[in-house]
């Protein structure tokens, strides 16, 4: 196959058009191309006079060495694309099924290629099934109780689950597992669109019965899982792993040499009990803001685009980096929290993605030494996220803070929205957020609307809606581990994933707990089950 990349035709042209443009670029008549398939697609609307669509291809040819030795341009080569191979198994006994804490994308992947392999791992997640969780979240938003392990953060699915569902990464995959992932991900119901999108997105409404399908998957397959369990202790002797206390139902004291340790980044009294048990870790740097609400039909306007998405960035004078996070074309704003007397916030989209409003974290970078205050131990960034928590529940008691850009320039409190109103799921109240943020990230952000009003024209109206807070983009902790992805000092224990402090967001997650199991197959045979 030949692979075509960067292939322009103007915006909504249809398929013959791309492929009339494909044949051309490769100087052959169109009936010879045998094949042609889109790898990737997207819009690109920054030039305004000249919007255009811009495809990767793959076309099967003749004679396609010679093609593309003819051709000779840096945007036609031949597709060498990576297909996921199983890593082969070591050759180590094991002496029980490995464990996996953790539900969310990188312990659903880890213990897929576990299961797939013949070692049937044993799951332990905190919370709720995808079904039961979708209840406690309605429950929650309806009324403002909290079910402190079954929330938006917490259940089947990890946090994701209550997201965007946005599958995009930046991560190189020479190995093919982003296919793999994206793959799996279609064969358990998601649209086959997420395969060729350049944003691939599924919506929480489809997550909530994809999940649940690959958690089947694995049970077949011989897995466990077993919810409503915490982990509360990890047993080390003589530098390795030898067991793990787990509550609820299915739990107890239970022997494991191997734990893969997926916690989300919101499994604040797990990183408390492993710091309390020496495990290597250090602080981290993250981000915080808040929610940036606008009329979908501003910002698909302003792109050209339906349920349009954007990336936004820029580098401010203090040398801080404010960006775009986690964007929800036509989504919603929702009360993310999980400790009760504290409040953060997340976007949230539907598969339809037809919501009034679009949404996005607008978030600065901060980094250890700017919350020495709240300490110097690893766990200080998690004292500096309770701390702005707590400020944002008790803005408008218990409410998510909402403001105008306006009045938030100006630090005084909201009396009426008016072109833009909040599209929350759960309580909002009117709070100035000025009082809710340190004033170097206030000030960073105001810096930088002006220049994303500049790229995406009325980005910057007063009329745009500020809700926060956003403290949870990343782990403020990092578990640190050796070149055999294990614990620095503990064998048998893999920290993995978001909450390990490895990866940010659903895809690049899933790999990072696919990376882990893939390490531990290659060393270990399957143990021998009685």
């Amino acid at each position: 196959m030949i692979r075509i990349s960067d292939l322009r035709v103007p915006a909504g042209s249809d398929m013959e058009h791309v492929r009339h443009k494909a044949a051309h670029l490769l100087r052959i008549n169109e009936d010879d191309l045998l094949e042609l398939n889109v790898l990737k697609r997207s819009r690109d609307a920054r030039k305004k006079n000249n919007i255009v669509d811009v495809y990767s291809l793959s076309v099967s040819v003749c004679d396609e060495e010679r093609t593309v030795k003819l051709v000779n341009r840096s945007n036609v080569s031949i597709l060498r694309e990576a297909v996921y191979s199983f890593p082969k198994r070591g050759k180590t006994g094991s002496g029980s099924r490995p464990v996996v804490t953790g539900f969310g994308p990188a312990g659903i992947f880890a213990s897929l290629l576990l299961a797939h392999e013949g070692y049937r791992p044993v799951i332990y997640e905190r919370g709720k099934r995808a079904s039961e969780r979708a209840e406690d979240v309605e429950r929650f938003f309806r009324t403002g109780v909290l079910d402190k392990d079954s929330n938006v953060q917490f259940g089947e699915g990890g946090a994701g689950t209550f997201s965007d569902g946005k599958l995009s990464t930046g991560i190189k995959d020479r190995e093919g597992r982003k296919r793999f992932i994206l793959e799996t991900l279609v064969r358990h119901g998601a649209d086959e669109s997420i395969l060729t999108d350049q944003h691939p997105h599924i919506g929480t409404d489809r997550l909530r019965e994809i999940i649940p399908s690959v958690r089947a998957e694995i049970e077949e397959l011989g897995g466990e899982v077993h919810f409503g369990c915490v982990l509360e202790d990890v047993i080390i002797s003589e530098g390795r792993i030898t067991g793990i206390v787990v509550t609820g139902r299915g739990g107890g004291v239970i022997p494991c040499d191997a734990l893969f340790l997926c916690p989300g980044h919101s499994a604040r009294d797990t990183y408390r009990m492993l710091f309390e048990k020496g495990i290597a870790m250090e602080a981290k740097g993250f981000a915080i803001g808040i929610r940036a609400e606008h009329r979908r039909a501003l910002i698909d306007g302003a792109l050209h685009q339906e349920k349009a998405s954007y990336k936004l960035t820029y580098h401010c004078d203090d040398g801080r980096g404010v960006y775009s996070f986690c964007m929800c074309p036509g989504g919603y704003v929702v009360n993310a929290s999980s400790e009760r007397g504290q409040l953060t916030v997340n976007g949230m989209s539907y598969s339809a993605r037809d919501g009034e409003n679009s949404n996005s974290a607008i978030v600065c970078t901060i980094y250890p030494d700017d919350y020495r205050g709240y300490g110097k131990d690893p766990l200080a960034g998690v004292r500096f996220q309770r701390a702005l928590e707590k400020k944002a529940f008790e803005e408008c008691d218990g409410a998510i803070p909402c403001q105008r850009f306006g009045d938030f320039k100006k630090g005084t409190l909201t009396e009426s929205f008016t072109e833009v109103m909040p599209s929350c799921r759960g309580r909002y109240g009117m709070g100035n957020l000025r009082e809710v943020l340190p004033g170097f990230v206030s000030d960073d952000i105001i810096e930088a609307m002006s220049d994303f009003g500049r790229k995406i024209k009325g980005y910057d109206s007063d009329d745009t809606v500020f809700a926060g807070v956003e403290a949870r983009t990343s782990s403020p902790v990092r578990l640190l581990r050796d070149e055999n992805m294990q614990s620095e000092g503990v064998q048998g224990l893999y920290p993995a994933g978001e909450g390990s402090g490895y990866a940010g967001g659903i895809m690049s997650a899933a790999i990072d707990g696919m990376k882990a199991a893939e390490t531990y197959i290659r060393k270990y045979n399957r143990p021998v089950f009685i």
